[in-house]
Formats: C-alpha cells, sequence, structure tokens
C-alpha cells in the first residue's frame, strides 16, 4: 500500500527499529537490521543499489574494433573509443591507454583492451589500481579471426595479405582512401609511387565478414578495390568468439590478464608463454 506521497508505508516498521538501535550520543549502533533495510531498499527500487569499484568494467577501443564488441557489452561495463588514427603511432597509443587507465583505475576494478600488441603499444602498460585484461593476438586482426591461430593460418597461406572490415571501410583510414587523397594533391605519378612503396609486397584483398550486420556496399567496395589495384580478393569468415570471451570469459590461453600492480611484457605474448590460470 503506497500513501499519497509514494512511501511505502511496509518499510516504516523497519525504519522505525533503525530508529531505535540509535546509542544515547545519537549515533546508530551496528545493529543487524540496517544492512537488511539497505538491501530492502535497493531491492524495492526506492535507493539505487551500490555498486563497488570491483564490479565495474570500462572497454577501451578504437572505433573498428567496438564495433564489434557493442553487441556484446554487459549492462555492468562502460566504453570508450580511442582515435583510430593512434594505430600509425604507436608510441602515442601507449601513452593514451596509460593516461586512460591512470584515470579510469580508481573508478573501475577492471579495464578491457581491445588491442593486442598492435606494434607493441601495449607493452609498458602497468595496471595501477585494476585489472587489465587484453587478448592474446598481435593486432585486430586476430580479434576479427577470432583466434590468434586463425589468424596465422591466413598468413601461412597467403603472407601478402591485406585486410579489410565494414569498421575499416567506414572510417576510411586505409592505403587505398589515402592513395585517392594523394592523387588530388600531389598527382597520379606521385601518389602511385607512395602507394608502390607501401602495398608493392601485397598480393592479396581480404575481406573479413565478423558477422556484424553487413551491406552489400562494403562488400562490393573491397571487390572493387580489389580489382582496381590488381589484388587477388576473397571473402573470409571471422569469429565473434574471441571479443565474446575477452568481455565475459573464460580467460584462458587466449587472454592475458594484468593484475593490479604488475606491468604488461613482451614474454606475455609470445607463443610459448606460460598463462595457466
Amino acid at each position: 500500500m503506497n500513501s499519497p506521497t509514494g512511501t511505502n508505508w511496509l518499510i516504516l516498521p523497519l525504519i522505525s527499529s533503525c530508529d531505535k538501535n540509535k546509542t544515547k550520543t545519537g549515533r546508530e549502533s551496528q545493529s543487524k537490521s540496517s544492512p537488511s533495510l539497505l538491501l530492502y531498499l535497493e531491492f524495492t527500487g526506492i535507493i539505487p543499489p551500490m555498486t563497488s569499484k570491483s564490479a565495474r568494467t570500462l572497454v577501451l577501443a578504437c572505433a573498428t574494433v567496438m564495433e564489434e564488441m557493442l553487441p556484446f557489452l554487459g549492462k555492468d561495463m562502460d566504453h570508450k573509443i580511442l582515435d583510430f588514427g593512434l594505430h600509425v603511432n604507436p608510441k602515442e597509443l601507449h601513452r593514451r591507454l596509460q593516461d586512460m587507465i591512470e584515470k579510469a583505475g580508481t573508478e573501475y576494478g577492471t579495464i578491457i583492451l581491445g588491442y593486442g600488441l598492435c606494434s607493441l603499444a601495449v607493452v609498458g602498460l602497468r595496471s595501477n589500481g585494476c585489472r587489465l585484461v587484453i587478448p592474446r593476438v598481435d593486432d585486430c586482426i586476430g580479434i576479427f579471426f577470432g583466434s590468434r591461430q586463425a589468424h596465422m593460418q591466413q598468413c601461412l597461406l597467403e603472407p601478402g595479405t591485406y585486410y579489410l572490415t565494414r569498421g575499416w571501410v567506414e572510417v576510411g583510414d586505409t592505403p587505398f582512401a589515402e592513395h585517392e587523397r594523394l592523387v588530388k594533391k600531389y598527382g597520379k605519378e606521385k601518389a602511385w609511387k607512395y602507394y608502390q612503396a607501401l602495398m608493392g609486397k601485397y598480393k592479396r584483398l581480404a575481406y573479413i565478414k565478423t558477422g556484424s550486420p553487413e551491406t552489400g556496399k562494403f562488400l562490393e567496395y573491397a571487390r572493387e578495390t580489389a580489382q582496381k589495384y590488381g589484388l587477388h580478393f576473397e571473402e573470409l569468415d571471422g569469429s565473434p568468439e574471441l571479443v565474446r570471451k575477452l568481455l565475459h570469459g573464460p580467460w584462458d590461453a587466449e587472454i592475458v590478464v594484468i593484475e593490479p600492480g604488475e606491468i604488461c611484457s613482451l614474454e606475455l605474448f609470445l607463443p610459448d608463454a606460460n598463462l595457466e590460470r
């Protein structure tokens, strides 16, 4: 039964009980009824439940990887997106990540990174005040394939492969898009020399179907780009399994976990690293 002001009359006896537990100095005693009242108030929605720092999780990733993670984020997970362009500057990416870890470590018990080694950008990160969780892959391509092993199999089949996903096409930060920009700025001849210096050894363009909502225009862009630049084109199946595991466990040998106060080292990503937990 509710009062006209919205007060639940059922809790009044509990409140009165707590009032009787005050000492002569006016302070509440350490009675067993106080936590029961708190739980009751949280359960009935009169006050929001208290969430400890250890229960809070923050996910950090670039826009391309975050797009794959969003469908699997839990309700207790916050996320922040970092600039995609940081990939070309590993030192700056490292600095930004460490800065965000320092700031978020006081609020979150766990910080999950949507980054692999990424040109050693994660090496040396310190997990001050929180736990760091990182996929044990060389870069985000392993995340899209669902494992480092699947990525390595493709590398053995065709080492000279450039990969595209829907996210990369949307962001527009590819050597193909850069070539088009350079043509407008410096002309076809200089722009082609730049492209050849960067991409001359690539033979295959592969579009990874990650399972995110696909539209024909992204796949068609990849196919047309391959034809334009004389690359063999293939569609490859990706997998969300590593993303699911990263966010929800189990954190097995495919996941690197850095406990509070520890430092992320290169050895943790080597093939023979002992990551048994």
